[in-house]
């Protein structure tokens, strides 16, 4: 495994006296299956989009695939925001067709493969599925690159429980090998057979980071009952 993020000092201010993001130091490795664990508010957004380089840090510095971020790293990095931003008035195939376009590692050929998976007709409009679909749709699109990076803010918020499973099993099998994930939710129930390690974060703090096998033998317990406890207390 190979170094895939390096958060050293990380910190993200905002009107001066709010840090949604305080003083993270951490390391991630590729070839993980990483949850970003938090309740709504806790400052996972704001650290991806950091990573994503959406967002300017007040101080401190990352490194992906040992790059600062920059061009480069976005060139690498494949990026599932936790709202959708694609135009609605357009076709999914015309969509698929931008991205070919605009991104040298996007697979069509995965993208439609995935497409097929989920019963989702390419010539449909935006504007005519549900918010899951849509939610689906963007998803294949992230998942279409092959990256070095995948992050993947709240991938399953909007998709019904029947689903879930299916969306997650997607995602880990079009991850090219090597490549590392690192995917925020509040949803530790569902997510938590599919995980290799996971990341606590609180009130924009590191709060716990260990491989989900040795958080279960410490404890005893699973992580969905350790994330309860936890922030049932804070």
């Amino acid at each position: 495994m190979d170094e895939i993020i390096r958060l050293i000092g990380l910190t993200k201010s905002y009107n001066g006296n709010h840090n949604a993001v305080d003083n993270v130091t951490l390391t991630l490795n590729s070839g993980r299956l990483i949850g970003l664990l938090g309740p709504n508010g806790s400052g996972k957004t704001t650290l991806i989009k950091m990573i994503a380089g959406i967002l300017v840090p007040t101080s401190g510095s990352i490194l992906v695939d040992g790059q600062p971020v920059g061009p480069r790293t976005k060139a690498i990095v494949s990026y599932l925001p936790d709202n959708t931003y694609l135009n609605d008035w357009m076709r999914v195939s015309e969509i698929i067709n931008y991205f070919s376009d605009f991104y040298a590692d996007f697979d069509v050929q995965r993208a439609y493969g995935m497409l097929a998976q989920l019963a989702i007709n390419p010539d449909d409009k935006l504007k005519s599925m549900s918010k899951g679909t849509r939610e689906k749709v963007q998803l294949i699109l992230v998942m279409s690159r092959h990256a070095r990076l995948y992050l993947l803010d709240e991938p399953i918020a909007a998709v019904d429980p029947a689903a879930r499973d299916y969306i997650l099993s997607t995602i880990i099998s079009n991850v090219d090998e090597g490549s590392g994930v690192l995917l925020s939710t509040h949803l530790i129930g569902d997510i938590e057979h599919f995980l290799n390690e996971a990341v606590f974060i609180q009130n924009g703090r590191i709060a716990l980071y260990d491989s989900v096998n040795n958080i279960r033998q410490r404890e005893g317990k699973s992580v969905d009952q350790l994330f309860r406890e936890v922030y049932r207390c804070w």
